[in-house]
């Protein structure tokens, strides 16, 4: 994000003012379409307010003097995985339309590669939009997780949970915080995880094709998050006492 000389909260709060509106305008729109019930719009509208309350207060803290683009595109990003939330959660009165379900998300993973690039170019990478990033595209597998595990069983759910419980570990084992060094397979199996869960939840092949699909990216997953843990235990066995610790952060192991 380009950066002013001087710090205007009411700027970038505005942002995601605007975000929120945006959001609550897809949800009509999509209850419009397809008569949503209120499982549909509680859920939608719960993703909104907690977007916007969780960004707002991170904006704050960091002081950010600008939005900046490619936190518009990951904001934009969350507003189409807030109207895939929706439908989800509508899903358990009524199967929404195939073709919403996989345009909204299938956009929504299109932009993901999108949000990263943008931020490199023009140099305005930053902690809070890595972040930000990261959750976004977290929730998203969690939601798809959702929505394929009603069809093909909950064990599919570990797929969209496996984050939560590795950061929930991490409060007990601080070792898991520590910082990993960079790889591409662990890239490429995270930007998997939504494109094999969007193949599976859309049921266009037969039932053992999609189970086939899912059991691969959990399969994926699995290996990818119990390779760094393995590092992870490694170095924090062999590393000397005297050495400083690594300061605490939350590890990006599904966001790609």
């Amino acid at each position: 994000m380009a950066l002013n000389n001087t710090y205007d909260a009411r700027l970038v709060q505005q942002e995601t003012a605007l975000g929120a509106g945006v959001q609550v305008l897809l949800l009509a729109l999509i209850g419009t379409a397809i008569g949503m019930g209120p499982a549909g719009w509680l859920s939608g509208l719960a993703f909104a307010i907690a977007t916007w309350a969780v960004l707002s207060r991170a904006l704050h803290r960091s002081r950010l003097r600008s939005f900046g683009a490619a936190n518009r595109v990951t904001l934009g990003r969350a507003t189409l995985v807030g109207g895939v939330t929706a439908l989800v959660a509508d899903s358990f009165q009524s199967s929404p339309p195939v073709s919403l379900f996989v345009g909204l998300t299938a956009v929504a993973l299109i932009l993901d590669g999108v949000d990263g690039k943008v931020a490199r170019r023009t140099g305005t990478s930053t902690p809070l939009g890595a972040r930000f990033d990261m959750e976004v595209d977290a929730f998203l597998i969690l939601v798809l997780s959702v929505y394929v595990s009603m069809q093909l069983g909950p064990w599919v759910l570990l797929i969209g949970g496996m984050r939560y419980v590795f950061v929930a570990a991490a409060k007990v084992w601080p070792w898991l915080t520590a910082a990993l060094p960079p790889s591409t397979a662990r890239k490429t199996v995270a930007a998997l995880q939504g494109v094999l869960l969007l193949l599976a939840g859309a049921d266009l092949l037969p039932y053992a094709a999609n189970f086939a699909v899912a059991a691969l990216a959990l399969g994926l997953l699995v290996w990818s998050f119990g390779r760094d843990v393995l590092w992870l235990y490694r170095t924090h066995r062999t590393s000397r006492p005297e050495e400083p610790a690594t300061a605490p952060q939350v590890r990006e192991l599904i966001a790609g």
